[in-house]
């Protein structure tokens, strides 16, 4: 069982940065494929950014952040990071981060996708 807790969300200027951290419990995060994902109003939640297994060396984005967000992680401090930059403005959106057990390359949709974190709030006021 891996449990998820992001943070770092909140209000930002459009233009923006911000970085959303998901910290994971448990002594095997090294071998889970991670994801962030978002959920905006009134919309399905929507695949934002992934990284592979253990060392993280491929990673894939959506098109819409693709040259503006950054996933990456840290494996001894069991954390995955997003950092968004140039943010655009929005209505209020939860990101949430996953996990994936058994995944060796990177996952975009939500299927493959085991635990989930409780989400984090991003708000870009016009």
């Amino acid at each position: 069982q891996v449990q998820l807790v992001e943070s770092g969300g909140g209000l930002v200027q459009a233009g923006g940065s911000l970085r959303l951290s998901c910290t994971a419990s448990g002594r095997t995060f090294s071998m889970y494929a991670m994801g962030w994902f978002r959920l905006a109003p009134g919309k399905e939640r929507e695949f934002v950014a992934a990284i592979n297994w253990s060392g993280g060396t491929t990673t894939y984005y959506a098109d819409s952040v693709k040259g503006r967000f950054t996933i990456s992680r840290d494996n001894a401090r069991n954390t995955v990071y997003l950092q968004k930059n140039r943010l655009k403005p929005g209505a209020t959106t939860v990101y949430y981060c996953a996990a994936a057990q058994g995944v060796r390359g990177i996952a975009v949709v939500i299927s493959p996708y085991d635990y989930w974190g409780q989400g984090t709030q991003v708000t870009v006021p016009s």
